[in-house]
């Protein structure tokens, strides 16, 4: 076990040390990951993790949150590497063994937090988002997916949007964002609405009403991924800023629509009206891309849209 780098806050440190001696091995991909944050990410990491704590979840219980994420994941990429398709393919499927399942939900919330500070892909994703993201901007916000309620977080405290409105189908999910802006942005809870609903059910939302739409890690959940793209392109005004995240071949206990190239992906994109601005493709971490493609492992995407 190698010494911890300078700005690695004590909670952090529980958290690895307790991670570690879980999984050994997985002890120098975390110290590799820690070396590669800059110092706000690390306070921002700390931050979180107290929050953790002020929730009445101990780092003990918050690293069994990031470990049922990364053995689920590996135990679904040994299936997808056999089977060269995800286990599920539809809704049904993984609704009540993930979303409606409240005890998975909260591990799953706690650990995906972890991996945006952990998993390379994962933090390169986040900095395009802070990098992109229009903090002069006015208006209205909606996302679709809060899920852990980070993004949503960040452009509460970051952005001058006039209110914001976050959708998930998971109440894990609404729980999870409400407490993390109350804790976070207490002042702005007045300008935030959360809905527990299905997005392409929601239509009391007026057409070309947000300015900007933020869905991250969604659409490779959902049987009709163009559906929800072409629903923002309904709601998005002809000058907004439209931020999207998903995934090429990366099995998870919850993926089911499977892309198999980026093309294919931003083809759909394009179908449903939008230009991409800016891209962010990301190989396997310590492959190139194209050993990546080779190999058939995980691509994480993230775009910068605008209606075509």
């Amino acid at each position: 076990m190698t010494d911890f780098q300078p700005g690695v806050g004590p909670k952090i440190r529980e958290l690895i040390t307790a991670v570690g001696e879980e999984t050994p091995l997985h002890r120098d991909f975390m110290d590799r990951s820690l070396s590669q944050l800059t110092d706000e990410e690390l306070k921002r990491f700390e931050t979180f993790l107290e929050f953790c704590e002020h929730r009445g979840k101990t780092l003990g219980y918050v690293a069994t949150c990031y470990l049922t994420i990364v053995n689920d994941t590996l135990a679904e990429q040994m299936y997808f590497l056999r089977n060269k398709k995800y286990r599920a393919s539809n809704y049904a499927e993984v609704a009540d063994l993930v979303y409606h399942n409240r005890d998975y939900m909260d591990r799953y919330m706690y650990g995906l937090v972890v991996t945006a500070f952990l998993w390379p892909n994962h933090v390169e994703m986040g900095r395009f988002f802070r990098e992109h993201l229009p903090r002069d901007r006015k208006g209205r916000y909606l996302e679709i997916g809060p899920g852990h309620g980070y993004y949503m977080m960040t452009a509460v405290a970051e952005t001058e949007c006039d209110d914001f409105l976050g959708i998930d189908i998971s109440e894990a999910s609404i729980n999870q964002t409400r407490a993390i802006l109350d804790h976070f942005a207490p002042e702005a809870s007045r300008r935030i609405e959360l809905r527990l609903c299905d997005f392409l059910d929601a239509s009391t939302l007026e057409p070309a009403s947000f300015d900007i739409i933020v869905m991250g890690e969604v659409l490779e959940h959902v049987e009709q991924p163009d559906a929800f793209l072409r629903r923002i392109n309904e709601l998005i005004r002809p000058d907004g800023f439209v931020f999207v995240t998903t995934c090429i071949n990366a099995p998870a206990i919850d993926h089911i629509y499977l892309w198999r190239t980026t093309d294919s992906l931003e083809d759909m994109i394009r179908d449903c009206g939008f230009e991409i601005r800016a891209p962010l493709r990301l190989p396997y971490e310590g492959r190139t891309m194209e050993q990546t493609i080779k190999q058939d492992l995980s691509i994480n995407v993230a775009y910068v849209l605008a209606k075509a």
